[in-house]
């Protein structure tokens, strides 16, 4: 039962440190809407979405009203259409993404999340021609993201694919020159994929899952730094760990409450609540602030690791003693772009890409939203992605890579996304190259706690 004084302390959250509900997220299945021809396959995949999803912006925008807790986002994600497309005998996928993209316009969401494949240890015919058809198929769209899974803790790395995904990022950077490379905003690189994943850009509804779901992602960087600042500065490391995991508790309580709700009034199973602090540009909704507030004098210097370390850790206990069902990715995110303390550490110098990938040994994702020079060559951008695989490899965690080489920009420009989004101070990368590294290809094999069965 949720007890009315968590609801009167939930409020006092949300009017002054910026909690919110970040999206409700519909997973959907579409593995029934296969077909051969390409028209009724996009037919059935239409269909599938407005009818499973035709309610949920409405039981959104209700529950928002009656218990005056905003929800940012509403969300679906997809079956990978790279599965979904198999049986389809055509060469083309763009007019998949059209398909997801006129479901989400119809029902009114802001993301469609799936158009994706998972090739970790191979590529099926299906695989190839989906990753061929991103970066059209995100310049075409406007609500369509789309994932690819390189590497597994089990398989190894794909390295292939890795080479592929740099190419896949230069020319969707390309294609959207005008915008900054906005296209690249809407593609993540994984490794070790998580099903059950709210979060755009990349939400895939997993095979595992049920055939429609529920899966709510909270937020709340501000109440967590407020919490801090009340404490001081000379607590020690532990009360601080335990005010994060108390401060966790009520967010991941809040979510509980919605994700509850919204199943119940959709008909849909509940799936998850991921309770990963997710910032915004906005003043006093940063990670980067939180990592401040325990004495750095900015994000970025030595330090900042450990910060995050523990930060990362107690979000999610207190997480996972407020709900039975935590999953996503669940810690603390780190996308330079959408967080205000971010772009200021960045800025400075301080924070640069080599720190980010120290920092994401030990936060839930990995290089989010990272804006680098225009002229970065396809090879830098697949070795960039392979660090962050392997470290995801080896320490058996979901990482990630989303990078935007915004075309004639140089580092210290800053590019303008807009929204959640925000903006990208552009990051140096390093001048040495690493292309016949990439061009090897084949398999970096899995390590060898992946193969414990």
């Amino acid at each position: 039962m949720i007890h009315p004084q968590e609801i009167l302390q939930t409020i006092e959250m949300i009017d002054q440190q910026h909690l919110d509900i970040r999206t409700i997220t519909m997973g959907i299945n579409l593995l029934d809407c296969a077909h051969p021809d390409m028209d009724i396959c996009c037919e059935n995949i239409y269909n599938k979405i407005v009818t499973s999803a035709r309610h949920l912006v409405p039981v959104g925008e209700a529950i928002e009203a009656e218990f005056g807790i905003p929800i940012v986002n509403k969300r679906i994600s997809v079956t990978p259409i790279s599965l979904v497309a198999a049986a389809v005998q055509a060469e083309d996928y763009v007019p998949l993404a059209h398909a997801l993209d006129r479901a989400a316009k119809e029902v009114g969401v802001n993301f469609i999340g799936g158009f994706s494949a998972l090739v970790h240890k191979g590529f099926t015919d299906s695989d190839r021609k989906l990753i061929a058809a991103i970066p059209r198929a995100l310049t075409k769209t406007e609500r369509v993201c789309a994932s690819v899974n390189v590497g597994t803790t089990k398989a190894g790395i794909n390295m292939d694919a890795v080479r592929l995904m740099g190419d896949c990022i230069k020319e969707a950077a390309d294609r959207t020159a005008s915008t900054g490379g906005a296209a690249c905003s809407k593609l993540v690189v994984f490794c070790n994929a998580v099903e059950d994943n709210p979060f755009m850009a990349g939400a895939f509804h997993g095979e595992g899952e049920a055939e429609h779901v529920i899966n709510v992602g909270v937020s709340g960087p501000g109440v967590v730094h407020a919490a801090l600042k009340s404490l001081g500065a000379n607590a020690p490391f532990d009360q601080v760990a335990e005010t994060v995991k108390k401060t966790a508790f009520r967010i991941t309580r809040m979510g509980q409450l919605v994700a509850m709700e919204a199943s119940r009034r959709l008909g849909v199973p509940f799936g998850v609540v991921d309770l990963s602090l997710a910032p915004t540009p906005a003043v006093g909704d940063s990670v980067a602030r939180i990592l401040e507030e325990m004495g750095l004098e900015i994000c970025g210097t030595h330090g900042t690791t450990a910060a995050l370390a523990l930060l990362n850790d107690a979000v999610k206990k207190g997480g996972v003693m407020a709900s039975g069902h935590v999953g996503g990715l669940s810690g603390a995110f780190i996308p330079v772009s959408e967080d205000e303390g971010m772009i200021a550490a960045a800025q400075s110098g301080i924070l640069t890409i080599d720190k980010l990938e120290a920092m994401t040994c030990v936060c839930s994702v990995g290089l989010d939203m990272i804006a680098v020079p225009g002229e970065t060559t396809a090879e830098t951008i697949s070795a960039i992605i392979a660090d962050e695989a392997a470290i995801g490899m080896i320490n058996h965690k979901t990482t990630a890579v989303r990078i935007i080489p915004a075309p004639g920009t140089q580092v210290g420009d800053l590019v303008e996304f807009g929204g959640l989004l925000g903006t990208a101070p552009v990051m140096p990368v390093h001048d040495a190259a690493s292309t016949v590294f990439i061009r090897r290809g084949g398999r970096i094999p899995a390590p060898m706690q992946g193969l414990r069965n």
